[in-house]
């Protein structure tokens, strides 16, 4: 626009002034009757040089005043709340910064419709999985209910028996319900966060004892690997004890029968690196960057066996975000699969 705008004004402004020179000159002729060449040269070239000027000048200022509210009326489109800044420069310079604005504006424009379709993608995919995940617990209970009530209620032998089924399947729809709760408060900052000074170490000692009956289930060693210094943390600790929780209790689920997870921290500059990590079968590379994410599962029919609600990693990233801090996962296949964190480290 800006090389096609300048093109315009200089083409007009020549073609106007050579036909101002010319009438000009043969009008000065049919006065004067006859005169030299060189006069003849001398008039056209007066006549040219200074018509173009004044044209040119014209034109510009007329082009610059229009592209000037042009200029400000993108701008206001494009940001509301944007002081207008004074133009200054030539027609050139406004040309040109319309140009870019309206370069800047479409890229945006793009990828936010790109970002707009990816979280559409999203809230689609996690509508069905939470439908889906509440419905398994709903219909199961429901069923064993139904039994009851069509007589089931008076066999000693499946009364008893259904109505705990029952009962574990309307607990681990309470679990759901206070998971989705969790991850909405902590996404609309409503949790509030409580940092004070404790040990890492300690802390993990007391999840450990805490998990050991739901580890021997599966024989899982959980080992806690560090020296006798202690590693302070400035965060809070009941949110902190949540991470460790679901991290632990996700590598005795989804790790190898009779393997072992082990948990360790060291010091890294001002912070804290937490490791938990177990030795099972793996998790193939291209699941790891949505491993993260509500109800997304590698294995969605053993992860259901098992019990989960598919919001344990969400919360636990909730949670580190909500203090500032970072995790990651590395795994190979066969070797294992590892939970690495942040945390602040203690003055």
């Amino acid at each position: 626009m800006l090389n096609r705008q300048s093109r315009v004004v200089v083409n007009a402004s020549l073609l106007i002034s050579f036909l101002v020179s010319v009438i000009t000159t043969v009008v000065f002729y049919f006065v004067q009757h006859s005169f030299s060449g060189i006069l003849f040269i001398s008039i056209l070239t007066i006549t040219f040089s200074c018509s173009y000027l004044v044209l040119h000048s014209v034109y510009k200022k007329h082009f610059e005043k229009h592209f000037d509210r042009i200029y400000k009326s993108i701008v206001k489109l494009r940001n509301p709340s944007q002081p207008l800044r004074e133009l200054r420069g030539s027609g050139d310079d406004i040309a040109e910064n319309i140009n870019k604005i309206l370069i800047d504006w479409s890229n945006e424009s793009r990828e936010e419709i790109d970002h707009l379709k990816q979280i559409e993608n999203y809230r689609r995919e996690f509508l069905s999985n939470v439908s889906h995940e509440l419905k398994t617990p709903i219909f199961s209970a429901q069923g064993y209910v139904h039994t009851l009530i069509d007589g089931g209620i008076d066999d000693r032998d499946v009364n008893m028996l259904y109505l705990q089924k029952a009962s574990r399947n309307i607990d681990r729809l309470i679990n759901i319900v206070d998971d989705l709760e969790s991850i909405s408060r902590l996404e609309a900052g409503d949790l509030i966060i409580e940092p004070r000074t404790f040990d890492i170490g300690d802390l993990a000692q007391d999840v450990i004892e805490s998990l050991e009956l739901q580890a021997k289930e599966r024989n899982v060693k959980l080992i806690l690997k560090h020296n006798d210094e202690k590693c302070y943390v400035y965060a809070d600790k009941d949110l902190i004890r949540q991470v460790l929780v679901n991290l632990i209790v996700n590598s005795i689920k989804y790790g190898k029968r009779d393997g072992q997870t082990e948990i360790r921290y060291q010091y890294s500059g001002e912070h804290v690196i937490a490791d938990v990590e177990d030795n099972g079968i793996g998790i193939e590379k291209g699941y790891l960057p949505r491993l993260f994410e509500r109800f997304y599962r590698v294995d969605k029919s053993r992860s259901r066996e098992q019990g989960g609600t598919g919001l344990g990693l969400a919360i636990v990233k909730h949670i580190l975000e909500a203090h500032r801090q970072t995790i990651s996962v590395t795994s190979e296949i066969v070797k294992g699969t590892t939970f690495s964190f942040s945390l602040k480290r203690s003055k």
